[in-house]
């Protein structure tokens, strides 16, 4: 009885052939392949040995003729480019060794495969997990290859494609490029190979935005980098984590923990903000878990960096807000250390009695109460709707001038309207947490945000924690 060796030559250089694979060819009785490899290894094989080519989509039969001639006696090996366990030969012939009830000895020797050599060209693409897929649709259904590929998107995993295009299935890859664009950023890094190792090699480098499917063939491998690869003088790397920012040895604990949440945050953004909007949109995330803020935070252009260069310059020394919870919530840290103040009314004597006289609710009175004495105050809502709508009304009869507006009202009734209210006032700075969600913990961290977006270049939240 003979064997079957399965071997991986690799993308097709003599030079990425293992070792081992050329021993086993160079003593082989039989060599089973494609017929297109054989260009590859003729070089090594043997003068006697039978060399059994056959074409495309013939896989059972060459397996068919290999266990033939081992079952004579003779030692096959079975050639498969790159790496012959990864869509190559070797699943293939161990489940017919099973259908034959055959005692043929099988091995495998592996080989280098095309995405490894590609990854090498492209520089350090797969230096975290990874994942490959095939775009084949021949033994797969696509509607389970579409479900690989938008795991794959969704998992972050740095992503190999294989079988990308043929003459036949032309728009996969489109669909696949789509599915990306919908869960990475249009500058992630891609690289793509064309016949990796050989002599009409091509090694090109891009981004998922600028990437053209039209530049593929059917010999290219496809290099996809997760969310933290970046190029660097034309290569592409994944970085494992090594030089990840340390903490200054002076760093609190609490700070520490913010201020690697707000590096968690950052990284599962899907997009690239401007600074200061994304330093408010990091302290509203981390106030609530809740990545919706990516689509529900509205800040005017330049809105936080203006308020604190407000407070820096001493034109701004008082924040105002609609209840006390949102008072407690802002930082006593940072206020001492700007020489602000914050002013709720709700608890003031007055505000009750002008409630009752007037018909209006405690946080409409309390914000009377503020505008006549703080009326150019940073003015932050985090729960009654109709106070807001109250600064609204003051703001149009000339009664009220704020430095800035931070509404975040939570509820169901008249909040939306509220917020849709203070958008026409395009001479105030706003921060907006926009439809039913807010709270008055968000109007305190949009107000931390302001008093200390003097870190942010350095993403170093949480000095006065």
């Amino acid at each position: 009885m003979g064997k079957i060796i399965i071997a991986g030559f690799g993308p097709g250089s003599k030079e990425d052939i293992t070792p081992a694979v050329t021993e086993a060819i160079r003593h082989a009785d039989a060599v089973v392949g494609y017929k297109y490899y054989f260009q590859f290894i003729l070089p090594l094989v043997s003068p006697g040995c039978m060399c059994i080519d056959t074409g495309m989509k013939k896989e059972r039969e060459r397996a068919e003729q290999a266990f033939e001639l081992a079952e004579q006696g003779k030692n096959v090996v079975v050639i498969s480019s790159g790496d012959a366990g990864i869509y190559g030969m070797s699943p293939l012939v161990y489940e017919m060794k099973r259908q034959r009830h055959s005692d043929v000895e099988i091995s495998l020797l592996p080989g280098i495969s095309a995405f490894q050599k590609a990854a090498s060209l492209l520089g350090a693409p797969i230096g975290h997990d990874m994942c490959i897929l095939s775009l084949s649709d021949l033994m797969t259904p696509w509607d389970v290859i579409e479900k690989r590929i938008k795991a794959a998107a969704a998992g972050d995993f740095v992503t190999a494609v294989y079988n990308p295009k043929s003459h036949g299935r032309y728009w996969q890859l489109y669909r696949l490029q789509e599915i990306f664009l919908g869960l990475r950023a249009p500058e992630t890094p891609v690289g793509y190979v064309r016949q990796a190792g050989r002599p009409e090699q091509e090694v090109k480098v891009t981004t998922l935005a600028d990437f053209d499917p039209e530049d593929v063939d059917m010999f290219t491998v496809i290099l996809i980098g997760n969310t933290q690869s970046y190029l660097y003088e034309g290569k592409i790397i994944t970085p494992r984590g090594y030089y990840r920012d340390e903490l200054p040895e002076d760093t609190k604990i609490g700070q520490g923990i913010m201020i690697e949440s707000f590096r968690t945050i950052e990284k599962e953004l899907t997009r690239e903000w401007p600074l200061d909007h994304k330093w408010a949109l990091l302290h509203a995330i981390h106030t609530t878990a809740d990545f919706d803020m990516e689509n529900i935070l509205y800040t005017d252009k330049g809105a936080v960096e203006t308020l604190y260069q407000k407070v820096a310059n001493g034109q701004l020394s008082t924040i105002v807000t609609d209840v006390t919870m949102a008072a407690s919530g802002i930082r006593k840290g940072a206020l001492a250390r700007l020489g602000m103040e914050v002013r709720c009314y709700l608890g003031d004597p007055r505000v009750a009695e002008m409630a009752r006289a007037e018909g209006i609710t405690r946080t409409q009175a309390g914000i009377r109460l503020a505008v006549e004495e703080h009326p150019d105050a940073l003015f932050a809502f985090g729960n009654a709707p109709t106070a807001l709508m109250e600064l609204c009304d003051l703001i149009r009869k000339g009664k009220a001038h704020p430095a800035g507006i931070i509404a975040a009202p939570v509820g169901f009734v008249h909040v939306r309207e509220s917020k849709h209210m203070v958008k026409p006032f395009r001479d105030i700075p706003k921060i907006i947490i926009e439809g039913r969600k807010g709270g008055s913990n968000l109007a305190a961290t949009l107000c931390n945000a302001i008093l200390c977006y003097d870190d942010a270049a350095q993403l170093k939240p949480g000095r006065d924690v």
